[in-house]
């Protein structure tokens, strides 16, 4: 059984039904026997950029979550206190939360970023 993080965009490319999720990983999403997890990091990072006019995304995510069967990932300690910790590798904290949140948690992170590939990750390309 796989155990998967969704980053944001791959998020809101399942929810929308938006092509530039692939279909592979659509599949993976869909087919139910992944574990996958969604960090409170995603509603906060769409939450901002929705206030800043970069994203018009709107969604209960509570009921994206029960109806999807997603795991919630909440932010810890630990997490935030490793995330001040990685190298400048990427410079975004929401996506360096995510980044840390896959390491300490032994998750293969969805993404169609590349940058993630300097950390060293196990990461699912969301575009495949």
């Amino acid at each position: 059984m796989k155990r998967l993080l969704l980053d944001t965009h791959a998020l809101i490319w399942w929810i929308t039904n938006d092509p530039s999720l692939g279909e592979m990983t659509r599949r993976v999403i869909a087919k139910g026997t992944s574990s996958i997890f969604v960090s409170s990091v995603t509603p906060w990072e769409i939450s901002i950029k929705r206030a800043l006019g970069k994203l018009k995304f709107n969604a209960d995510f509570d009921l994206i979550m029960e109806k999807n069967n997603f795991i919630p990932l909440s932010i810890t300690h630990a997490h935030a206190e490793s995330a001040g910790d990685l190298p400048r590798h990427h410079g975004d904290p929401f996506d360096r939360m995510l980044i840390v949140q896959a390491q300490m948690e032994g998750l293969t992170l969805v993404s169609a970023d590349s940058a993630f590939s300097a950390y060293g990750i196990r990461l699912m390309n969301a575009r495949l």
